[in-house]
């Protein structure tokens, strides 16, 4: 699959920055020392293992600030501010870790030999490196079966997408008069009826069909011959978006999708393993918050009259009904006239409450409530009744969140800020239903250390 290419990219790339990181630091210790005393140092002093332990420092940096999202690292100068904040972070992390552990320290001269060393490598090796993959020549070469919506909506988001490899060569139509017309730049290049003409043509890599299967206009026997010779990649328009966009789109929802996404007993015994995982990091998390949960219940309770925990009903799986628990961060009169999005700057919310809430700290009650099992870990956040039946009747396939158990964190919480619209709503539910189409322990895992970016970097807290 596409995803297991970009992801052995993805590792392929930490792979040659950890060399290069460890052979920058090895340098720095060659050109600060000479030959005789860096030999020394290298092998009596365990050199090696502190180089990689800086090399670890400075690769961990790099995912907290998203250089290994392709998506978000489009922008070069943004790219090159990153690294630069990255390795300024990963730097001051090793200052303390030396101040605590002085065995690991490296020494001063070779940190300020390494430190613009490794800029200048990272800077470019990841210009040179963005550059081939967002070259034009190179990538997979794609061709869109079909010019309507659907088919232009893909094509624009693999567009923005250039680095992750993608080539949108054009689109084919069944209509002579939208030869040549360009819908977004690429143009209709050709007939559906030349496919295999075209495909030939313009070395294809991969189709992906955007059109209906209408009687005597869906080219059946061309994509028929073009999958069994192997040659060309042929994918349904729908899964080539979720998987560059991680996401469904609404409009391309059918009732199959998540009904052949189960996979029976496997599927049970997924669920079962992932439930058991998430109540045993809730377990872990509720013992260790605890300090900060203390902490938190005095601070409230100092500042403002009534209760420590504020109680609200949502909705969980299969649409059961629960009461979640959080930190009270708004005052006690904040929903007199009824229940109201969240909004940014919200003036509901208590000086304390504002705090706890960028930090996430009001959220920490809810590990109760995977404990107790009205919750998972990881799941579409669980929404109130009174949402649910609003949102449900403006957005298709809104129920289905209630598939599974609702979530602490999640895929739509990651990857959209915080809504407080209906179209906000419509964009996480297309996260949900991707999460839930393709719900396992490693996108449960990559989920939880987002999260704990998110966290560290408050971002989407109101």
């Amino acid at each position: 699959m596409k995803n297991t290419r970009f992801n052995a990219r993805t590792a392929l790339l930490i792979l040659a920055e950890a060399m290069l990181l460890f052979g920058g630091m090895i340098v720095a210790v060659y050109v600060r020392l000479g030959s005789f005393d860096a030999d020394y140092e290298l092998i009596e002093k365990h050199g090696f293992y502190k180089a990689a332990l800086a090399s670890v420092f400075c690769l961990s940096a790099f995912y907290l600030y998203d250089l290994y999202d392709f998506v978000i690292m489009h922008d070069r100068r943004e790219l090159v501010l990153r690294l630069i904040q990255a390795l300024g972070l990963a730097w001051m992390a090793l200052a303390l870790a030396f101040y605590a552990i002085p065995a690991l320290m490296i020494g001063r001269g070779v940190s300020l030999i390494a430190l613009p060393l490794a800029l200048g490598l990272m800077v470019g090796w990841r210009l040179s490196i963005h550059w081939l993959l967002g070259h034009p020549h190179i990538g997979e070469r794609i061709i869109i079966v079909g010019s309507g919506e659907m088919a232009v909506e893909t094509a624009r988001e693999a567009l923005e997408r250039r680095d992750a490899g993608y080539r949108i060569v054009g689109f084919t139509d069944n209509d002579p008069e939208m030869l040549g017309k360009s819908l977004i730049n690429p143009r209709v290049i050709g007939l559906t009826s030349d496919l295999m003409e075209i495909v030939k043509r313009e070395n294809v890599d991969r189709i992906v069909v955007a059109m209906g299967e209408r009687r005597g206009q869906f080219p059946v026997e061309q994509l028929l011959k073009l999958s069994l010779s192997g040659d060309v990649f042929i994918e349904e328009c729908g899964s080539f978006y979720e998987r560059v966009t991680g996401r469904v789109h609404l409009g391309m929802v059918r009732p199959s999708l998540l009904i052949f996404s189960g996979r029976g007993r496997q599927a049970r015994l997924n669920a079962f393993t992932r439930m058991a995982m998430h109540r045993g990091v809730a377990l872990i998390g509720a013992l260790l918050s605890l300090p900060i949960a203390i902490l938190t219940a005095i601070l409230i309770k100092l500042e403002s009259k009534g209760p420590v925990l504020y109680r609200q009903e949502r909705v969980g799986k299969n649409g059961r009904k629960f009461v979640l628990m959080k930190f009270r961060s708004m005052r006690m009169d904040a929903e007199k006239d009824g229940p109201v999005w969240a909004q940014d700057g919200d003036d509901r919310a208590t000086r304390v409450g504002r705090i706890i809430r960028r930090i996430r700290v009001d959220e920490i009650p809810q590990f109760w409530n995977i404990l107790r099992g009205d919750m998972n870990f990881v799941g579409p956040r669980p929404e109130r009744p009174h949402f649910i039946k609003q949102l449900a009747e403006e957005i298709p396939y809104y129920e289905q969140r209630h598939l599974i158990a609702p979530g602490l964190t999640g895929w739509a919480q990651i990857k959209y800020p915080y809504g407080a619209s209906i179209e906000d709503a419509r964009q996480k539910l297309q996260y949900d239903l991707y999460y839930i189409k393709n719900q396992n322990l490693l996108l449960d895992a990559a989920i939880l250390f987002e999260t704990i970016k998110t966290i560290i970097f408050s971002r989407g807290a109101r």
